[in-house]
This record gives C-alpha cells, structure tokens and sequence, in this order.
C-alpha cells in the first residue's frame, strides 16, 4: 500500500492581511509548513495556525525563507552563508518556541519559494541551511525536491522528497518556473488525477507530454491558491479511493 503526506503553506497573512483559508486546510492536510514571519506570516497568525493544528492533530512543520516581506519570498537573494544560516535558525527557534507553548513541536523544516528553487540547485545555500538544522536539531526532517542539491549535503540529517499536485512540472523533473504560463494548475480534475498519478504510479506527466519519475513521500497543495481547501479536500479522498494511506512523514 503506498503511503502519503499531504502538505500546504500556512499562516501566510500579515496583521489583517488574510491569505488563504488556515483553518479550512487544517481538517484536510497531515502536515502544516507554517511561515515564520520572514516571508510572511507573524507572531499572532503563528500561534493561532499552531495551536489549530495542535487541536487537529496536524503535524507542524517551520517554512523558512529569505527575509522578503515585500516580494512573498518569491525572490531569490544572494545572501552570505552563515547570515542564511542564522537566519534560518531564527525562524525555526521562533516557530519551534510558539508551537511549544501550544502543546506542539516543530517536526521537519521546509523552505519556501525562491530559497526552496535555490537549494534545489546550489549547494552552497543548501549547506547553510543544513548547518541551520543540524544546529538546531538534526533529528527534524528536511523537505525538498528529488534530486535536489540539499540531498548531497545533509549528512547526518533525514531528506524528505515532496511533489506539487497543482504545479507544472518540465522534462527534467523541476518545476515550471512561475513566470511561464500554466505553470500553476488550477483545474481540480487535473491536480485530483495528477495526485493519485504520484502516489499510486510514482510519476508525472510533464509540459511536453513526457512521463516523468517522481518518487515523493509528501504531496503538496498550495494554500494560497482560491479554494485551496476544497481542492485540497477532493485530493485527500481521492487518494482515500485509490487506497492510499494518509500519515504524516514526521
């Protein structure tokens, strides 16, 4: 029986700013990668979704980021490794301490946006992170892309594989870049079948029609996406149907 977690970003709002429906994604999803307040996110929005998921029995996960309130953390910098690597360590002692208070824990850290395409392919920022963790408590899993760089430098750390339900993915098996058209999917036949496809077969289909291998743990669903929750919620019994388990990978 193949098993899957089913994760989304969450606490993406700011001050009276709201940004997808937290609550809502809570009743579905196994696993919250809750931002940190460097992309988004702040102390109030992350102990209301921490202690939601507490209740939900929801496992917490730290989605860290460049410091980029302004661009949604959608733009990638060029930050020095050890400034990254503290910054990282900020984020996660920050979420980690709230989500304890809360009766919670931080279980696995994933990056987010243009800090997450740029660990992907540069091992240098993909160290700072690891050394981030591995400071912190290198027993938290680390969620990523196959094949991406972080799997060549995280010794001693647990490399978790994810795939996007809703993302358009290229030949290679990376995502379509935001900026070309389709690369968000919002079709919920399309992502519903695209999800059971992953679980089930271990694949995807790419822009150019070819069948690409994507072996993942995690699937993810963007929280920030309009009816992200009803979305969510038809890919959660989908995968029911198709007699996938749903459990959380850490």
């Amino acid at each position: 029986m193949a098993v899957i977690d089913i994760n989304a970003d969450l606490g993406e709002g700011f001050g009276i700013w709201e940004l997808g429906d937290d609550i809502a994604l809570l009743d579905v999803l196994t696993s919250a990668n809750v931002a940190c307040g460097f992309h988004a996110g702040d102390p109030l929005i992350m102990r209301r979704v921490c202690a939601a998921a507490v209740e939900r029995g929801v496992t917490i996960g730290a989605q860290v980021s460049y410091r980029d309130l302004a661009g949604f953390g959608r733009r990638e910098m060029d930050v020095a490794a050890p400034e990254l690597t503290a910054e990282i360590l900020y984020q996660l002692a920050a979420l980690d301490g709230i989500a304890r208070a809360e009766g919670g824990r931080v279980a696995y850290v994933k990056p987010h946006g243009a800090l997450y395409n740029r660990v992907a392919r540069d091992p240098v920022q993909a160290q700072a992170v690891v050394d981030a963790i591995r400071t912190y408590d290198p027993s938290l899993p680390l969620l990523t892309l196959p094949g991406s760089a972080v799997h060549d430098v995280a010794e001693g750390l647990t490399v978790v594989s994810e795939c996007f339900a809703d993302r358009a993915y290229t030949p290679t098996g990376t995502l379509l870049s935001r900026r070309e058209p389709g690369a968000v999917i919002h079709d919920e036949g399309t992502v519903v079948s695209r999800a059971v496809q992953m679980a089930v077969d271990g694949t995807v289909v790419a822009v150019d029609g070819a069948k690409v291998a994507l072996k993942a743990r995690s699937i993810c669903v963007h929280g920030d996406t309009p009816g992200a929750a009803v979305l969510a919620r038809a890919v959660r019994s989908a995968l029911s149907d198709a007699g996938v388990m749903l459990e959380p990978f850490a």
